[in-house]
């Protein structure tokens, strides 16, 4: 069995990128003359993800029309509509709990990341381990990290710069590593949520660390970017003709 469906987040309110998104949603944005949806969407076609969701807050109405007078650049596109309140990542996909198939693994990811990741390697990793949610994670420098134990276990959070830590499961030392904004779910997931309303996937993560295997998926010296700022769009362009 392969993935067939991914939701990709674009209900954010894009504040970083400014002055786009007084006017536009951040999936809008165009790089190299496509938008971060389209581009993302054109990724997922390439493992065979051709079924995706798409939430939506910020200017809703302007990615319910591309997609719509694109056809879903050849998906079939759902829209999980979140106008009357921004639910963040984790509420997002819980609200949409219902338009994934009971049984089966999904993929999420953040509109504003591009990357060349082989999703083909990391579901099979999520296969081989069985765990809940594999997260792709990388060496990349960043202040707000995941750890990891030595088998690649999802352990606890740090925050680099202020020294704030949240640990599911007591660590001594561990592997620090940056969250590429790509994760694998298998369905179960929401069986053993706990958390409702408006969260970020990032508090489900260490909630649900300790008594589940979450594994990170390091996906180290392959393309990737945050497209979260307009002054990031020309290294994005750099590496994604």
């Amino acid at each position: 069995m392969s993935l067939q469906t991914a939701m990709i987040f674009c209900a954010g309110l894009g504040t970083r990128f400014k002055p786009w998104t007084d006017r536009h949603p951040k999936a809008l944005a165009i790089v190299n003359g496509k938008s971060l949806l389209q581009r993302n969407i054109e990724y997922l076609q390439q493992f065979g993800i051709n079924r995706v969701v798409v939430n939506v807050h910020h200017f809703a109405q302007q990615i319910i029309d591309a997609l719509t007078e694109n056809k879903g650049w050849g998906s079939e596109f759902i829209i999980s509509d979140e106008q009357d309140l921004v639910l963040e990542t984790g509420g997002g996909l819980l609200k949409a709990k219902h338009l994934f198939t009971p049984g089966e693994s999904f993929l999420t990811l953040n509109v504003d990341i591009l990357t060349d990741l082989d999703i083909a390697a990391f579901y099979n990793f999520h296969r081989k381990n069985q765990s809940l949610i594999s997260l792709a994670v990388s060496d990349r420098k960043t202040s707000r990290c995941f750890v990891f134990d030595d088998y690649n276990r999802l352990t606890g959070w740090r925050n680099l710069q202020t020294g704030e830590e949240r640990m599911s499961i007591p660590t001594i030392g561990g592997n620090n590593k940056a969250f590429s904004g790509i994760s694998i779910f298998n369905y179960d997931f929401f069986n053993f949520l706990r958390l409702q309303g408006k969260f970020s996937l990032v508090d489900a993560y260490l909630g649900l660390a300790k008594g589940h295997l979450i594994a990170g998926f390091d996906h180290s010296g392959g393309k990737w970017v945050d497209v979260g700022k307009p002054e990031t769009v020309a290294v994005a362009e750099g590496l994604f003709p």
